[in-house]
């Protein structure tokens, strides 16, 4: 008996969108940073850009 084998597209479209905002995003908060702290601190806002993105979008919205 031969068993069917499902194949399971995961999409990698929001990596790939995740990537490139992430790249934009450490190049924008490094290149503002006025002290090599700062720059630390855009590098890790840069790591969690979706979180400001999703909160700022529900704050807009009124939700």
């Amino acid at each position: 008996m031969a068993k069917n084998k499902i194949k399971r597209d995961h999409g990698a479209c929001g990596g790939a969108v995740y990537g490139l905002g992430f790249v934009g995003a450490a190049v924008y908060y490094i290149s503002t940073a006025t002290s090599f702290w700062n720059g630390v601190f855009g590098f890790l806002k840069a790591i969690v850009w979706p979180a400001f993105l999703v909160f700022d979008a529900l704050k807009f919205l009124g939700a």
